[in-house]
C-alpha cells in the first residue's frame, strides 16, 4: 500500500545531445576545401574534394573531448596509435562519404519536417523548452547556436537517409533463418582422438645447438628483449599529505558536532499497525462520509478493547498487503509514509492508537506498538569520525591552494626534491626497476601511464630532471626524476637459456605429437577401418562436449556427403586431434527457435548489405586515403613527444 518516497537526481549530461549526432558532424557545414599545401597537407579524398590533415585533428579532438566527457580519467594518448589514427580518418572519410551521397542523391529535409521531428524526438527533450522552442542555453553550453543546430541535425536527418533504404530492404524469410541456422548449428556425431604434447616431452631433448638457434632467429628476439627501466625517486602531494600538517581544536571539533548534530542521531523509527477503510480522494463526499462513519465505528470499537486491535484489522481493514497481518506495517522511518499517516505516528507513544486520520488513500486507525531510535551519539564516541571528516574538508581547500606552488616548485628547482620535501611536508618516495608500462597488479602513482610516460620522455631520461607535477587521480599530484635508467635491451643468452630449452621443449614435443596424428589421419583416409581411440560424442556450436574450438571447427567443417570423412585439428602447444564424422544430425535444440532468431539473422544481413552498400559508394565517389598520411601523422606524433 505504501511505497517509499525515493529522490532521483536527472543526469542532466550534454553527452546526450553528442549522441543524437552521427560522428560525421566535425565541422557543421564547411566546404571542405583544404589547400593541401605542406603545412596542412592532404590525407585524403572523396569526390575530388580534399580533407587536410588540420581536419583530421580537429576530428580526433572533437572524438577525444567526447570520450572525456564519459570519461574523465580518459589517456588521449591512446589515440597516438597508427591503429587509431587509421581509424579516425577511416571514419572521418565514411562521414564525407555519407554528405556526398546524400547531396548527389538529393535527400534534402524540410524545414517542415524538420520542425516535427525536432518537436517529437525524445531523445531531443533536453533541448527543448516547455513551448516547444529550443533551449539556446544548452545549446551555448555546447558551443553552438541555434542556426548551427538546424544545420547540423538537418545533414544527420539526411545522412541517415542514405543507409536506411538499404537497412530496410532486407527481408529473411523463415526458410532463409533456418538454411543459415542449419549450416550453423548443425549437430555431428564423431570420434575424436587427441594426441597430447604433454605425452611426449620425455622423448624430445633440446640441444645446445637448438637453443643456440632459437636465441639467434629474429623472429624470436622481442622474446629475450627487457623493457626500459628506471630507478626513480618521487614525491606526491595528496590530500593525505596534506591532512599531516592540519591540526584542529577541540572548540571547532564541538561546533562541527553541534552543527551536524542530526548526522550523529539515530533516526527514529516506529513500528505500527493500521486499519484502512479505502475510498478515493475523489469520490463523491456522500461515499466518503460513509467510509469515514465505518472507519469511527471501528475507531471505537478498537478504543474500548485495544487488544482486539490486530483482529478487527483482519475482518475489516482493506489494505491487502498489512490485512492479514493484523495491520502490522513492520518498523519504518521518517519519509516513507505520506505525511498525514507519518504525523500521526511520530506524535503518538508506543500504545497509544490515533484518531481516524485521513490521507489520499481513505481512512486509517492508527496503533503504535513500538519506537526506537532517536538517540544522539556522544561527542568522544564520534570525535575521531569527526577529526577526520573536518581534516577532510580543510585538506581539500588547503590541496587546492597547494597545487599550483607545488608545480612551480618541483619544477623550478628541477635537480632536486629537498626544497619540495621541506615546504610541503611531503616524504621522498624511491622505487627500483620502474618499467615504462605499469606491470599487472601495480597501484598508486606508478600505475599512472601519464606519470610514466613523462618520467620516460626523452628530456627527463637525459637531464634526469624532475618532471613536471602531474595528476595521476583526483587531488593528487606527482613529480619524479630518474636516478638511474636503462634501455631495452636484449638479455644475453645465460640468462634465457633454461626459458628457451622449456619453450623448444614444448615446440618439439607438440611437432612429435602432430606427425603421430598426422599418420593416423593417413592411415584412416587409406583405410575406413583403421582402429581409432575415442568414445563417439555429439556436438555442436552451441553443445561443444569441452572439446577446443580447433577440433569443433574439423568436426562440422569435415565434408559430409561421404561418411565417414576424417580430419585433422592442430591444437597449437598442445599436439593435435584426429576426428572422425559418423553422422550428420539436426539443428541442435539447445540453439532456440528459429522463428526467435529471424530478427537477429535479419539485422546481421541488413549490416552485411549496408557495408557493401557503403564499398560501392566509396569505389563511386573515388574515396581514397594517402597511404602516407598515417605514417606521417605518427612520426610527428613521436617527434613531438621526444620534444616534450
Amino acid at each position: 500500500m505504501f511505497d517509499f518516497f525515493r529522490k532521483h537526481t536527472r543526469m542532466m549530461q550534454f553527452l546526450l545531445v553528442l549522441l543524437i549526432f552521427p560522428s560525421f558532424v566535425f565541422f557543421g557545414i564547411r566546404s571542405y576545401t583544404g589547400s593541401g599545401n605542406g603545412d596542412n597537407p592532404t590525407v585524403a579524398t572523396v569526390a575530388g574534394q580534399k580533407i587536410t590533415r588540420s581536419e583530421w585533428e580537429a576530428a580526433q579532438r572533437q572524438q577525444m573531448e567526447r570520450l572525456r566527457q564519459q570519461m574523465p580519467n580518459f589517456d588521449p594518448k591512446i589515440f597516438d596509435t597508427p591503429d587509431m589514427k587509421k581509424k579516425s580518418l577511416e571514419a572521418l572519410v565514411r562521414d564525407r562519404v555519407m554528405l556526398v551521397a546524400a547531396d548527389k542523391l538529393n535527400l534534402a529535409v524540410t524545414d517542415d519536417r524538420l520542425q516535427h521531428l525536432f518537436s517529437s524526438d525524445p531523445q531531443l527533450q533536453m533541448l527543448r523548452n516547455p513551448d516547444g522552442s529550443i533551449n539556446k542555453e544548452v545549446l551555448a553550453a555546447q558551443g553552438m547556436t541555434s542556426d548551427m543546430f538546424a544545420q547540423q541535425y538537418r545533414q544527420s536527418l539526411a545522412v541517415r537517409q542514405v543507409l536506411a533504404g538499404v537497412d530496410g530492404s532486407v527481408i529473411a524469410t523463415l526458410a532463409d533463418t533456418s538454411a543459415a541456422l542449419d549450416a550453423m548449428l548443425q549437430q555431428r556425431e564423431a570420434q575424436v582422438q587427441r594426441f597430447d604434447a604433454k605425452d611426449s616431452v620425455d622423448k624430445v631433448n633440446p640441444t645446445d645447438a637448438d637453443i643456440d638457434k632459437y636465441y639467434k632467429d629474429p623472429a624470436n628476439a622481442d622474446q629475450f628483449k627487457a623493457p626500459e627501466q628506471a630507478d626513480i625517486e618521487y614525491v606526491v602531494l595528496d590530500l593525505d599529505s596534506v591532512k599531516k600538517s592540519i591540526t584542529v581544536s577541540d572548540d571547532d571539533l564541538h561546533k562541527y558536532y553541534d552543527q551536524n548534530a542530526a548526522r550523529y542521531t539515530t533516526p527514529e523509527e516506529r513500528h505500527a499497525s493500521h486499519i484502512l477503510i479505502k475510498v478515493d480522494k475523489s469520490a463523491p463526499a456522500a461515499d466518503r462520509a460513509k467510509a469515514k462513519a465505518k472507519a469511527e465505528e471501528l475507531l471505537a470499537e478498537v478504543k474500548k478493547n485495544p487488544a482486539s486491535f490486530a483482529d478487527v484489522a483482519r475482518k475489516n481493514s482493506q489494505d491487502p498487503g498489512s490485512a492479514e497481518k493484523g495491520g502490522d506495517l513492520d518498523w519504518f522511518g521518517r519519509g516513507q509514509m505520506v505525511k498525514p499517516f507519518e504525523d500521526a505516528v511520530f506524535s503518538l507513544k508506543p500504545g497509544q492508537i490515533s484518531d481516524v486520520i485521513e490521507t489520499d488513500f481513505g481512512y486509517h486507525i492508527i496503533e503504535v506498538t513500538g519506537a526506537r531510535g532517536g538517540e544522539k551519539q556522544a561527542f568522544d564516541a564520534v570525535r575521531k569520525q569527526i577529526e577526520d571528516e573536518v581534516k577532510n574538508q580543510l585538506a581539500q581547500k588547503r590541496y587546492s591552494e597547494l597545487a599550483v606552488d607545488f608545480g612551480n616548485t618541483v619544477y623550478e628547482q628541477s635537480d632536486t626534491f629537498k626544497p619540495a620535501v621541506e615546504k610541503f611536508k611531503v616524504d621522498l618516495r624511491t622505487a627500483n626497476n620502474v618499467p615504462h608500462t605499469p606491470k599487472p597488479g601495480t597501484v598508486g602513482p606508478l600505475a599512472s601511464s601519464k606519470f610514466l610516460d613523462a618520467l620516460f620522455s626523452a628530456d627527463s631520461i637525459r637531464t634526469k630532471r624532475n618532471t613536471e607535477a602531474v595528476e595521476t587521480a583526483p587531488n593528487q599530484l606527482v613529480s619524479g626524476r630518474i636516478l638511474r635508467y636503462t634501455a631495452a635491451h636484449q638479455l644475453p643468452l645465460a640468462d634465457v637459456k633454461t626459458k628457451i630449452h622449456d619453450r623448444l621443449v614444448m615446440i618439439q614435443s607438440a611437432a612429435l605429437a602432430r606427425k603421430q596424428g598426422e599418420a593416423l589421419l593417413a592411415a584412416l583416409r587409406s583405410n575406413a577401418a583403421t582402429p581409432m581411440g575415442g568414445t563417439p560424442i555429439v556436438v555442436s556450436r552451441a553443445q561443444t562436449k569441452d572439446q577446443p574450438r580447433e577440433v569443433i571447427d574439423a568436426i562440422l567443417k569435415a565434408p559430409a556427403d561421404k561418411l565417414p570423412a576424417f580430419a585433422g585439428a592442430d591444437l597449437g602447444d598442445l599436439g593435435y586431434a584426429v576426428v572422425k564424422v559418423t553422422k550428420v544430425l539436426g539443428r541442435d535444440p539447445a540453439a532456440g527457435d528459429a522463428k526467435a532468431a529471424q530478427g537477429q539473422y535479419a539485422q546481421a544481413w541488413a549490416d552485411a548489405e549496408s557495408q557493401a552498400y557503403y564499398a560501392a559508394l566509396k569505389s563511386r565517389f573515388k574515396a581514397e586515403i594517402r597511404s602516407d598520411a598515417i605514417e606521417a601523422a605518427s612520426a610527428a606524433a613521436s617527434e613531438a613527444s621526444g620534444t616534450n
